[in-house]
């Protein structure tokens, strides 16, 4: 079994200790931490990682360049600082987002609000700066267009993990066609809490009064 962690970094889960056989990471995220290299990495106890030396990793290789290492090293040094401003800034986001008119619902797993907050609890330390939220379906496309056109703190963009806060709007036909291979049962209950989609949002390490009046701005009429 293997567990992508990039999210929760190392910090805050120990898939291993849960009975993961490998766990995974993208190293252009939050171990990077400045969103200026691509990367990624495998981890696994010794007798699991030697079945992956012999099998795929001869064949796809697993030799990052010089470069792009040092730039993931140079970002460790600050990761644990940076999660936890990552985190505290989310804690305020959320909390704004949940109390807004236009916000239908917020999902970031540090909150008592998310309806998993318990079982994220016991196996994070960290709960990350990613959240999603949710407006009234027929709304979100122009939204969208709007905080792209407003948003001055925030940039309109794909990735999470940066320094830089991030949001993006994923219209959930989009995602269903090109990122999820979804049945029909599995596909019908994302749209139950997706709607016709949702705002991905990474929250940065700027000041957070300054996030929330951005998104205050951007949000209002």
């Amino acid at each position: 079994m293997s567990v992508d962690s990039t999210i929760a970094t190392p910090l805050a889960t120990k898939p291993l200790t849960l009975g993961a056989d490998y766990v995974v990471h993208s190293l252009t995220k939050y171990l990077c931490g400045h969103g200026d290299v691509l990367g990624g990495a495998v981890v696994g106890r010794a007798e699991a990682m030697t079945r992956l030396r012999r099998g795929a990793l001869v064949h796809a290789g697993g030799c990052l360049a010089p470069f792009s290492a040092w730039l993931v090293l140079r970002g460790l040094e600050t990761l644990a600082p940076r999660m936890a401003l990552h985190e505290a800034n989310a804690r305020r986001v959320e909390a704004f987002l949940a109390e807004h008119p236009r916000v239908r619902s917020v999902l970031w797993p540090g909150s008592p609000r998310h309806p998993q907050h318990e079982l994220a609890a016991r196996q994070m330390r960290n709960f990350s700066g990613l959240l999603s939220f949710r407006v009234d379906d027929g709304q979100g496309a122009a939204l969208a267009r709007r905080l792209a056109e407003r948003l001055r703190v925030f940039s309109y963009a794909v990735s999470f993990g940066k320094a830089a806060s991030l949001l993006f709007y994923i219209a959930t036909d989009d995602l269903l066609r090109s990122s999820f291979r979804l049945d029909d049962d599995q596909a019908r209950e994302y749209r139950r809490w997706a709607g016709e989609g949702v705002f991905r949002v990474s929250v940065g390490l700027e000041d957070a009064d300054d996030l929330i009046a951005d998104l205050d701005a951007g949000l209002g009429e």
